[in-house]
């Protein structure tokens, strides 16, 4: 039998919490609805024991931590901190406008890749003769709904594309060709780059509440299992290793 301070937590209680505890296995399911209980136990005993009331457990229990559990504000310093080690979270994407020729090929086909390949090559070079001829050779050759448009995507950024397609915009310059075609996992792709933005990182002035609603969530969580923790200790929980338990609420 599980009990907390000598307050009993049954079996069929436990097996009516297990629903809200989805997991891999049953076993780690139980753990962590009987980890819960045992929380939810300790924090309604200290809440009595302080006289603390409320209209339902939710309110008592969001009582208890309010007047027990102190969350202090982010300082300037820890803002400022935050926003120099994570700069890339508050950089805009680049914009990209491009447009290709697409031979389609799957990565598992051997010779279908090496005919794409081919072609591609073929074409490329027509390209690289003549730029001007962009429109109507994806017209001619391309395998992509784009080619309507002339090959043209439109703007893309980060997400939008395929990785290899990303990168290489990245690296290239505006007006120009890709000077080989580039390789994806669904084929090969003639590349124009027209014109491209290059991201900005957004002012501290703006993502501050971001990062302060952010830090205070994080101390939040953390004081609040830095205080499960000590109940724990002052407890005597008999059934139940609750200082193995893997609940992220004693994490």
């Amino acid at each position: 039998m599980i009990s907390v301070n000598g307050t009993p937590i049954g079996d069929d209680v436990i097996a009516r919490e297990v629903q809200h505890h989805p997991a891999p296995s049953r076993e780690e399911a139980e753990q962590a609805a009987t980890t819960a209980l045992v929380l939810r136990e300790l924090l309604l005993q200290r809440a009595g024991a302080l006289g603390l009331g409320g209209a339902d457990e939710e309110e008592l229990l969001a009582s208890l931590i309010e007047t027990e559990v102190s969350i202090p504000d982010p300082t300037t310093e820890e803002i400022a901190r935050y926003y120099r080690r994570n700069s890339l979270r508050f950089t805009t994407p680049a914009l990209f406008e491009a447009a290709h020729i697409f031979f389609p090929a799957r990565e598992t086909d051997e010779d279908k890749r090496a005919e794409a390949r081919a072609k591609a090559e073929a074409v490329l070079e027509l390209l690289l003769a003549d730029p001007a001829r962009f429109a109507d050779l994806a017209r001619d050759h391309s395998a992509c709904s784009s080619k309507e448009q002339g090959g043209s995507l439109g703007q893309v950024s980060r997400g939008d594309t395929n990785p290899e397609l990303q990168k290489a915009l990245s690296l290239m310059e505006e007006g120009t060709i890709a000077p080989q075609p580039i390789a994806s996992r669904h084929g090969f792709h003639l590349l124009r780059l027209d014109r491209k933005a290059l991201g900005r990182t957004l002012p501290l002035e703006q993502v501050d509440p971001w990062i302060r609603d952010h830090l205070r969530k994080s101390s939040r969580r953390r004081a609040i299992a830095q205080y499960l923790q000590l109940l724990a200790g002052q407890a005597r929980i008999e059934g139940f290793d609750l200082a193995g338990a893997t609940s992220p609420l004693v994490q």
